[in-house]
């Protein structure tokens, strides 16, 4: 079933140059970029984006990465795709994640790992339209 999902290719990939090797591995894998912005993000809209973690312990350092440099945000499109683009991003854990994933070979820690994309067609519907709008 074709489906959108929302990703953010992180400050730390952005900042090390990563984009494009990121870009490509969507687009070899035949999903479609939709939408697609660079910007920063306040902690104002951090908080938003993590709201059910806001509270945790370890949420402060998160919204100050989020927040130390331009990324990129966009919505991919095509048959499964949240499905897909979780597989080709690999585990949150670098040191866990199976090689050639996005994560295994770019992503620095389990905090500063490049890339973050919906775990469901419901979290996609609600980031995207807090990303982009509705519509």
């Amino acid at each position: 079933m074709t489906e959108e999902t929302f990703v953010i290719i992180k400050p730390d990939a952005v900042a090390a140059g990563r984009v494009g090797a990121i870009l490509s591995r969507y687009e070899d894998e035949g999903l479609e970029i939709a939408r697609m912005e660079l910007r920063r993000i306040d902690a104002a809209f951090a908080d938003q984006h993590y709201a059910e973690h806001v509270e945790r312990d370890y949420y402060p350092p998160l919204r100050e990465f989020m927040t130390e440099g331009p990324l990129i945000a966009m919505v991919l499109r095509g048959e499964d795709a949240v499905a897909r683009v979780r597989a080709l991003h690999g585990a949150t854990d670098p040191t866990k994640a199976d090689p050639g994933t996005v994560r295994a070979d770019f992503a620095e820690s389990t905090r500063r790992n490049a890339v973050h994309a919906s775990d469901s067609t419901e979290a996609a519907a609600g980031e995207i339209a807090l990303w982009f709008g509705e519509g």
